[in-house]
């Protein structure tokens, strides 16, 4: 499992090395990091979102409720984008957290969002 979540985290990463960079600020909440995310995405830029919801995911890895949150959003933001792969392969890790012993803490939104998201994107892809 955690071969997969580094795979992902890099995926991510490669997707955005090359594109503008953003700074997230050490003392911003994780509310306004979230915030950042979504202006950016409801601007059309992506790159710069995903880069809000890694630092999101980075700077609260050990709190799993946002860190789920940065991986559906950036699972989300790669569907956007038509990277289906990306999207598919980051969805079925967000299913699989809601196997692990500590899944009764996770917000449950996650699981059905990430099971529609995948689902539109096997009706694209087939």
């Amino acid at each position: 499992m955690r071969i997969l979540i580094i795979i992902g985290i890099f995926l991510s990463l490669y997707s955005c090395a090359s594109k503008g960079s953003i700074v997230v600020e050490a003392d911003m909440s994780p509310a306004q990091i979230i915030q950042h995310g979504q202006e950016a995405f409801d601007q059309n830029r992506y790159d710069q979102a995903l880069q809000y919801y890694e630092a999101l995911e980075t700077r609260f890895s050990n709190n799993p409720a946002l860190a789920l949150t940065a991986q559906y959003e950036k699972a989300f933001i790669h569907y956007k984008m038509k990277q289906y792969t990306v999207a598919a392969y980051e969805c079925e890790l967000i299913l699989a957290r809601y196997n692990e012993p500590d899944a009764s803490i996770l917000p449950a939104q996650y699981k059905k969002l990430a099971s529609i998201v995948l689902g539109q994107i096997k009706n694209k892809t087939s």
